[in-house]
C-alpha cells in the first residue's frame, strides 16, 4: 500500500485503528470485461448470492470470460447459472461495448474518472455504482469513494455514526479527510465490514 495514503488516512483515528487491525480489501486479478461482468452480476444482491451466480457463471467459460463468449454462448446456460434475463442483456451490452470501444485501462488512462463514467453508464445496464467498481478495481484510481455501495455505507455508519444512519452528504463530508486516496480508504471500510458480517 501507498506510504503517502497510509500517512494521510492515519491521521484519521478511525482509518488509523483501521489500517492496524486489517488488511485492505482486495481482488483477484480479474481482466477488464470479466470485472465489469462480476459488478453487473453483483448489482442488487447479496454477497453470497453473487458469489455463487459469478462462480457458477465462470464455470460456463472454462474460467476465461471474455465478450466474444458471452455473445456466443446461450441464454439458457446463463439462466441455469442463476442470471436474470435482464442481467443475460445487460452482460451482453458490455461485451459489444468492449468489442466497439477500447474500455481496458490502456484506452481509457487519458479519460478523467468522469469522462469514463460517462462512457461506462451510456452502456443499458451499467449504472453509476458498477462504473465507480470500474474505476476502483480495474483502473485503480485512487480516489474513488462508491456511495452507492451497501457496505461502505453501512460501514461508515457503524465506524463514525454510531450506527446512525448518515445521509450521504454526512458520509462524503466524513470521506473529505482521505482525499486524495478515498479508493484505499474504501478497501479498508469493505475489510472492516466483511470482518464484522
Amino acid at each position: 500500500m501507498h506510504a503517502d495514503a497510509l500517512a494521510v488516512l492515519s491521521e484519521d483515528p478511525v482509518m488509523a485503528r483501521l489500517i492496524r487491525t486489517h488488511e485492505p480489501y482486495v481482488e483477484p486479478d480479474w481482466e477488464a470485461y470479466e470485472r465489469l461482468c462480476i459488478a453487473i452480476v453483483n448489482q442488487q444482491l447479496s454477497t453470497a448470492s453473487a458469489t455463487a451466480i459469478r462462480k457458477r457463471v465462470f464455470e460456463l467459460f472454462d474460467g476465461t470470460l471474455t465478450p466474444e463468449a458471452m455473445l456466443a454462448v446461450e441464454d439458457d446456460a446463463l439462466r441455469n447459472a442463476g442470471v436474470s434475463r435482464q442481467k443475460i442483456e445487460y452482460l451482453r451490452n458490455a461485451a459489444r461495448a468492449f468489442q466497439e470501444h477500447d474500455l481496458t485501462p490502456q484506452g481509457l488512462v487519458d479519460c478523467s474518472n468522469e469522462q469514463v463514467l460517462d462512457r461506462l453508464t451510456e452502456i443499458t445496464g451499467v449504472g453509476e455504482w458498477t462504473a465507480q467498481m470500474y474505476l476502483l478495481f480495474v483502473l485503480g484510481r485512487p480516489d474513488i469513494l462508491p456511495l452507492g455501495d451497501l457496505a461502505v455505507r453501512r460501514g461508515i455508519q457503524q465506524l463514525y455514526g454510531d450506527g446512525e444512519e448518515l445521509t450521504r452528504a454526512e458520509m462524503r463530508a466524513v470521506a473529505e479527510q482521505w482525499r486524495p486516496y478515498r479508493s484505499v480508504a474504501t478497501r479498508y471500510i469493505w475489510a472492516d465490514y466483511e470482518a464484522d458480517t
